[in-house]
Formats: C-alpha cells, structure tokens, sequence
C-alpha cells in the first residue's frame, strides 16, 4: 500500500505522515515504482510566490537521475521528492471537457495566452495533441519560450521541456500537464514565436559552454540547465530551429565575461563513504581536488555520478531548493556527454557544487 498511501498523503500536504513512512519506503522492493505512482499528482504542485513549475520539472530530471542510482539511493530520493512536492501548495486543475475544438491552428493558442484566457488556452492545447501529437506540441512550445529565456531566467523552455518530455511516458495523463502549462505561459505572458534566428553566434559552442558553466551563482545554473533542456529535446526540432534555440540561449548568456577556471587533473575517490564524508564538508574546492581524475574513465565517470546524485539525496534534511536536483540532472548529462572537454566537465561540476554548498551552509 505504500505508493497509494504516499500519493495520499502529498494530496493532501501530510508532511508528518510522509515522515511516518520513511522506514516502510526505506524497506520498499521497488523505489521506482513509488516515484512512479505520483506522477497523477505532480502537476499540481506550485512553488509560490514563483510563477514557474519547479516541482514538476523536478519530476522529469528525477528519471534522468534514476539510473545512477541503486534501490537504497533511489528510496532515499522518493524519500526526497514526496516531501518536496508535500511542502508545496496544489494548483486547482480544471475539469477536461469532453469535446475538443476541431482544427486547432498553433496561433489560436498564442491568442488565448494574450488574453490570458487559461481554461480556453488548456483546452486549444489538449485539441492540439489530438490532432497534431505530443512531438509537435513540444517543438511549437520550445519555440515560442525561446522569445523569454532572459525574462523566465530560462524556465520558459527549461520547464517546458521536462514537463512534456514526461508526458511523452505517460500520454494516458496529460491534462493536468496541460492546464498547468497553460496557467504558467498566461502567467508569464509568453504568447508570441519569435522568428528563426539562425546560428549568427560571436563565439563557438564551446566557448558559449564555458561561459555558461562558469559562475556559482544563481543565474550562472540556470544557464547550464536552460542548455541541457534545449539538447534533451533536440530531435524535436530541425537543424534550423535547433540552431535557433542554440542561438537564443547564446543570447540569455549575453557577454558574460566569466571564464573557466584551471583545476588539477589527478584525483579519485573509490568509496561511497569516504566520498560522502568529504562531500558532507560542503567545499567545492576540496571535492575537485579529490575526484578531478574521475572524468575521463568510463568506470570512474560512472562512479562519480553515482556518488553525485546518492550524496545529494543521502544529505536531505526535510527542505530543499528543486534547483539541487534540476541542476544535478544537467551536471549529470553534461558529464556523460562532454567528457572529452574535461576542463568544461569540471567547471560545471565546481558550478553545481559552489551553488549547491554555499546554499546549504548554515548561516553564522
């Protein structure tokens, strides 16, 4: 009973009840079956007084998460995430009307968001993947959050993305998805595509990425997961509009003029515990020098995410910011997938760590 007893208890914001059922989700054969059980839920939950949907883009990185992590770990994070979405507010969702309207065009949707007409503009979007698919729901979307990166801090198409890639497992379950979308693009006034840009970029893809892991800050992550969105839905788009989306995030990096910095290229850590006992220090500084030589090896890669991902989850005290774990997820991708640029592998992992453990250090 478990997964019906935790579902329960995040409808109904039952913090102590989740608590209550730590030892049984600690015991629990199947963790992945409990996250999966509270998808009907996930897009419900807001993060007030934010107007972007955190929670459940949290939700969609938590599968990207699942992998590098073993049972124990992935019940630590079920753990985790039912608290997270419990702590949190329920967005009231709509009734899905039976009757859809026929021949829904993409620019009936932009208008009802410019009337800020959210019921009308989730029912045009449900009428839509009926007609024209989940696929090409999510590239007309991504397009047109790509004309508010600088004004949402990315989330217009870094939310978008997570929200809709998990509707793609789960299509049986899209309304709730659907109205939330269309309460968040009424809310932000995202209602206009902007025209192709082109890749017309000042510098390379490389050096962009530099710029974008460097910086600890808030805004610095949320350039790396904003990029890490736009490349995980990639084959939604042609070439032409990928480098579109390239380009508009090139130009939400603007001139930073931050640069990579230089870290040693030795050091492995081989144990969980002693890996665990130095991360719980919370200094960036130290945990580079000691796994700067974990990237270029599979093995060691593979490890290092592992360690990554179950210290975040094992260090849960009861509060947390979904940014440790959307900003995990884009560390995690950025590692298996440019591992051969390792200085831009450990900048972004010194982002991660700088932004993660400078927000949990208790204040002095």
């Amino acid at each position: 009973m478990i997964p019906k007893d935790l579902e329960e208890a995040v409808e109904k914001s039952d913090v102590a009840r989740i608590n209550a059922l730590k030892g049984a989700i600690a015991a629990y054969d199947d963790p992945l079956e409990i996250h999966l059980s509270l998808f009907p839920l996930i897009d419900r939950v807001i993060n007030p007084p934010f107007i972007n949907p955190h929670l459940p883009k949290m939700y969609g990185i938590c599968r990207d998460l699942a992998p590098h992590l073993s049972k124990e770990g992935m019940r630590s994070l079920v753990y985790l995430e039912s608290i997270e979405y419990a702590r949190r507010p329920k967005l009231d969702i709509a009734a899905r009307k039976a009757v859809l309207p026929s021949a829904v065009d993409f620019a009936d949707i932009e208008k009802s968001i410019v009337e800020k007409d959210r019921d009308k503009a989730a029912l045009l979007l449900d009428a839509f993947v009926e007609q024209q698919g989940m696929g090409e729901l999510i590239r007309r979307l991504l397009l047109l959050g790509s004309g508010y990166l600088s004004q949402s801090l990315g989330h217009s198409v870094s939310c978008t993305a997570f929200i809709l890639l998990e509707l793609l497992e789960r299509p049986d379950a899209k309304w709730p998805a659907l109205f939330l979308l269309a309460d968040y693009f009424c809310k932000g006034g995202f209602h206009a595509t902007p025209l192709l840009t082109g890749e017309s970029r000042k510098l390379s893809l490389d050096e962009y990425l530099s710029r974008s892991v460097s910086g600890t800050g808030f805004v610095d992550l949320h350039h790396t997961i904003t990029f890490f969105a736009i490349e995980r839905t990639r084959s939604f788009f042609t070439p032409a509009e990928h480098g579109h989306m390239v380009s508009a995030w090139t130009a939400f990096i603007n001139d930073k003029p931050t640069g990579p910095r230089a870290f040693p290229q030795e050091g492995k850590i081989g144990d969980y515990a002693q890996f665990k006992e130095s991360f719980s220090r919370l200094d960036a500084d130290l945990m580079l020098d000691l796994t700067a030589g974990m990237i270029a090896s599979p093995g060691d890669r593979s490890r290092l995410c592992t360690f990554l991902a179950t210290s975040v989850c094992d260090l849960y005290q009861g509060e947390y910011d979904p940014h440790y774990l959307t900003g995990l997820g884009s560390l995690l991708w950025l590692i298996n997938n440019h591992y051969h640029n390792v200085g831009l592998v450990q900048n972004a992992l010194y982002q991660y760590l700088g932004f993660y453990f400078k927000n949990m250090k208790p204040e002095s």
